[in-house]
């Protein structure tokens, strides 16, 4: 790519969600999709044995529950709950609602799942359903650090889980991705000057 082609678009929301139901396959409560990271539901969450046997060391709860909040939204569990297993516990409260500003959560949380897969760890990031909030952050995590743009994030976890970040996460996914695409221009720019 040259610094003279036009400036990279990443697809709208509305061709982004045509991608996503295109081909959708039935998952399971927990699927991996990288090496090492796996994305998965509240009935995942709950299950020690099975996270035993995957060999997670690191959970993304996308669905925090913050305290005194009904619960029906969020999981409730935390580092208590996983107290029996030797897992490193990382708590993100967001709401699965299109108004929700879940990008605050991006860079974080990518630094955290970094961290975790740089020690040799093996993370398990879930939410309720395991299609929106942690797959929106999973997304993100591609995206800041591997290098991924959108679709090919999108493109990556698809063939793994049947995922669905709703349209507000999708819009603030769009947005990193144009601002990380700036970022590459600049760092090409400056290579060539």
């Amino acid at each position: 790519m040259s610094l003279r082609d036009p400036p990279y678009e990443p697809p709208s929301v509305a061709e982004l969600q045509e991608f996503l139901l295109e081909d959708r396959r039935p998952t399971g409560h927990v699927n991996q999709v990288w090496p090492n990271l796996f994305i998965g539901n509240e009935v995942a969450a709950r299950d020690k044995a099975a996270l035993h046997s995957l060999g997670i060391t690191h959970i993304v709860n996308a669905a925090h529950r913050p305290p005194g909040t009904a619960s029906f939204f969020y999981v409730n569990t935390g580092p208590r709950f996983y107290r029996d297993m030797t897992v490193d516990y990382y708590g993100v409260e967001a709401d699965d609602a299109i108004e929700f500003v879940l990008s605050p959560f991006f860079y974080p949380t990518a630094r955290y799942i970094r961290a975790a897969l740089g020690m040799g760890g093996r993370v398990f990031v879930h939410c309720l359903m395991g299609v929106s909030r942690s797959a929106t952050l999973v997304l993100a995590y591609l995206m800041i650090v591997e290098g991924l743009r959108l679709q090919e994030a999108v493109a990556a976890v698809k063939p793994h889980r049947d995922i669905c970040p709703n349209p507000g996460f999708l819009f603030q996914l769009r947005s990193l991705d144009m601002s990380l695409e700036r970022e590459r221009r600049r760092r090409r720019q400056a290579q060539t000057l």
